[in-house]
């Protein structure tokens, strides 16, 4: 697979990176630096390194390992052999490296967290994407996200070919059982539901959850955009399709909570339109890449 237009790196992500990047060298070198380097490394010495992939998978960071180097020294190049969103055979060199070997020694391990976190979970998403080729449904993440890596977790996913589901609490509307508890003496879940849309004017999509197929047919008379299934069987699913065919078809099926790799299929079969799930995110093993020193 190659790198889709949804999966730029966007100014937003920029931004996030450089914040990471940060605090990721602050961590690494408070307020004295690398002491392995200035004890052995002569800082005039130059050398070339090879960015690797130990597995095959998915590619997601080069920009972030860019930006970290480019802040360790102007003297350092990034040449990028691979893109992100570009699939990874073992051994495969996704970038060289030259500059002061110092700076490249000291950056190593800050590069290899962002590369080998963020590929692991485009390569997650992919095997997901990968499982419901042929069906209607897509792939989305969630809020189950890092502190601070959001931005870049999901732009992750995007490499590997899944979809974003809302970025956070400002850009949509997702009522969740919780919300209806608290809504509960004052209406219906349709209601809630209509409620949701004139607060927001109609200027954002509204999506309501529901854990029975009594809330379904109750949240379709709001209309929301997208109705959330959550911890539904895919036999129970497949009712939720047929009635939401019957009551309000222009409504989108979202089925989360539960869904792993062995039910996927099954639960993509049912005709429901989207699939979240929060371990694209929190449950991503990374990818082992590894920097090769080519020497001076």
């Amino acid at each position: 697979m190659t790198a889709s237009v949804e999966a730029t790196f966007l100014d937003r992500e920029e931004r996030a990176a450089r914040q990471l990047i940060e605090l990721a060298l602050q961590e690494d070198f408070d307020e004295i630096g690398d002491l392995t380097c200035q004890a052995l490394i002569d800082p005039a010495t130059t050398a070339s390194v090879k960015v690797v992939a130990r597995k095959p998978g998915v590619l997601a960071g080069c920009p972030v390992g860019r930006m970290v180097y480019a802040r360790l020294s102007s003297g350092i190049t990034w040449s990028s052999h691979l893109s992100d969103g570009a699939e990874l055979a073992r051994g495969d060199v996704i970038a060289t490296v030259q500059g002061p070997l110092d700076k490249l020694l000291m950056g190593e391990r800050t590069v290899l967290n962002f590369l080998t976190h963020l590929s692991g979970i485009a390569s997650l998403t992919q095997r997901y994407v990968r499982e419901v080729a042929g069906t209607s449904a897509s792939i989305l993440d969630t809020r189950k996200t890092h502190p601070g890596y959001r931005l870049l977790e999901k732009y992750a996913v995007r490499c590997g070919g899944g979809h974003n589901h809302r970025m956070g609490l400002y850009d949509g509307v997702l009522i969740k059982d919780n919300h209806l508890a608290a809504w509960a003496a004052q209406g219906s879940i349709a209601e809630a539901v209509q409620q949701a849309r004139v607060a927001t004017e109609g200027r954002k999509s509204i999506e309501v959850e529901v854990d029975s197929l009594a809330q379904l047919r109750d949240a379709l008379e709001g209309p929301p955009d997208i109705v959330l299934l959550d911890n539904m069987t895919p036999e129970v699913l497949r009712e939720a399709v047929a009635i939401r065919n019957a009551q309000t078809p222009g409504v989108l099926l979202e089925a989360s909570g539960g869904i792993t790799l062995e039910n996927l299929r099954a639960i993509a079969d049912t005709g429901v339109e989207r699939i979240s799930i929060g371990a694209l995110t929190h449950s991503a093993i990374g990818l082992d890449i590894a920097l090769d020193w080519g020497g001076a």
